[in-house]
């Protein structure tokens, strides 16, 4: 296998190359020649289901901003993110970033808490998003905001960047491994996790009382909640059938509707997996990760540790559990659905297209196109199964100088209800507003997926795009930045 040679999307000269070049990789990726400007754009289309009611079809994704204070605080940086998502434009904001419902459930040790101490941080946040929303679209109506609750699971670090301190569902023969986790190495109890559904019910409650129209219950990237749904393996009420599986959700969805009657309830969750992958050792020299291949699993076939994989192949995904998962969301009642895909943790290229990829990742396997057009497709499927259900389409910032003409065409086709902005809100959050006013795209603000986004707050710097935007890129950030990813 050698390193696969890819195309740079900033390199096509229009419209025009970029299509054939979706071709010349025979993917299905739509994509508009023209924008729509003004209200006929179909990115300003406003969306009614119910009683929920967004303004346009541009949303923000949940983002980990990890530059809280130790104890849970928002922090000047939290606050500038949040004014990005504010003058995105876009009327859905899924949740700004995601916010444990506990100090153990933290992914970073700088990771918003919601606590009775983080309220007035927290109210903060959402009133500079809707002040700076309001100077970019000229009004909040049709602004739905809402707050990822999290638990990280197998993946916390509460109390320091460099001490993992997991609270696992059940034994990964393959991420055990990489955690260097014992076999006698503790599962969380039924008691324990009920304790954590009983935090989520605390959480909601108080984000409602916080002024947020809905709480994301997260279920994807290998957190808790989606560890859940792998849990095959796992004895007990909370493992091994789907009922069992899924009983998690469940207790959280009925809680909170008792605690908090008329919030709206939202699920982002991992639509396919594939196993684990890691640098093919063959072709990492000089310092320089290889290409990423996946796990050997011969042996751990049937593979019982996914969820949207193929028992026979984990590196195919099966969507028969995801069809059956939307089924509970429409039974539950919840509408607002975010389709993502895979792990930061343990498969980058399927969760985070990138041509870049983080320091402590792996090479592309494939043109980031591939991951992209996956996204879309399954996204595509799963929305005419459920015509009911509200769907957040994810993987479009890889798309750069195009983004606004494949999200056009998504929605135009329906093949998603909303674009959601990732990566890009931190460098240009008003590209889709820019594009959809006719205004001129700034192509130098544009996200070439560098990844220090990821990296830095690994390290434990602040969020943000370090090449790009000036706020990070002349600070001493960028410096700290650098020698972090040198190992100094």
């Amino acid at each position: 296998m050698s390193t696969p040679q890819l195309t740079r999307l900033g390199s096509l000269k229009g419209v025009a190359q970029f299509q054939e070049h979706v071709r010349s990789l025979q993917l299905s990726i739509p994509c508009d020649t023209e924008i729509v400007c003004g209200a006929d754009s179909p990115l300003r289309k406003p969306l009614v289901c119910g009683k929920v009611k967004i303004g346009n079809r541009i949303a923000v994704q949940p983002m980990e901003g990890w530059d809280g204070t130790p104890d849970g605080h928002p922090t000047e940086h939290t606050v500038r993110r949040w004014k990005r998502f504010g003058q995105s434009g876009g009327k859905l904001i899924w949740g700004g970033e995601a916010v444990a419902v506990s100090h153990q459930g933290r992914a970073n040790p700088h990771q918003l808490v919601i606590t009775e101490q983080s309220r007035t941080g927290l109210a903060g946040l959402r009133a500079v998003l809707i002040e700076e929303h309001r100077r970019t679209t000229g009004s909040d109506e049709g602004l739905l905001i809402g707050l990822q609750l999290t638990h990280s699971g197998r993946f916390c670090r509460p109390n320091a960047h460099d001490k993992p301190e997991p609270r696992i569902l059940y034994h990964h023969p393959i991420l055990d491994r990489r955690l260097g986790l014992t076999r006698d190495y503790p599962i969380l109890s039924d008691a324990e996790i009920g304790a954590i559904i009983e935090q989520f019910h605390r959480a909601a409650k108080m984000a409602q009382g916080l002024g947020f129209d809905f709480v994301d219950i997260k279920h994807c990237h290998g957190y808790l909640g989606h560890e859940f749904l792998s849990a095959h393996t796992r004895e007990g009420k909370y493992g091994g059938s789907f009922e069992n599986r899924t009983r998690f959700l469940r207790e959280v969805v009925h809680g909170i509707r008792s605690v908090a009657p008329g919030l709206h309830i939202g699920v982002r969750f991992s639509a396919f997996d594939s196993v684990p992958f890691r640098p093919d050792p063959e072709l990492s020299v000089n310092g320089k990760l290889g290409p990423g291949i996946p796990e050997p699993q011969q042996n751990l076939i049937p593979y019982r540790w996914g969820f949207g994989v193929r028992e026979s192949d984990p590196t195919q995904m099966d969507l028969t559990e995801t069809t059956r998962f939307l089924s509970l969301l429409e039974e539950l009642n919840i509408r607002l659905v975010n389709i993502t895909a895979g792990s930061p943790y343990y498969n980058p290229h399927i969760q985070r297209p990138a041509l870049y990829p983080p320091s402590d990742g792996y090479q592309p396997p494939e043109d980031p196109l591939h991951a992209v057009a996956q996204h879309m497709n399954v996204t595509r499927e799963i929305k005419k199964q459920f015509p009911k259900l509200i769907f957040v389409g994810t993987a479009y910032s890889y798309l750069q100088d195009f983004l606004p003409h494949v999200a056009q065409a998504a929605v135009r086709e329906e093949w998603t209800d909303l674009v959601g902005l990732g990566r890009m809100v931190l460098t240009y959050p008003d590209i889709l507003w820019d594009a959809t006013e006719g205004n001129e795209i700034q192509h130098k603000r544009i996200c070439r997926t560098f990844s220090d986004c990821t990296t830095a707050p690994r390290k434990g710097l602040p969020s943000g795009c370090y090449p790009l935007d000036s706020y990070y890129k002349s600070s001493a950030l960028a410096q700290q930045l650098k020698l972090a990813k040198a190992g100094k």
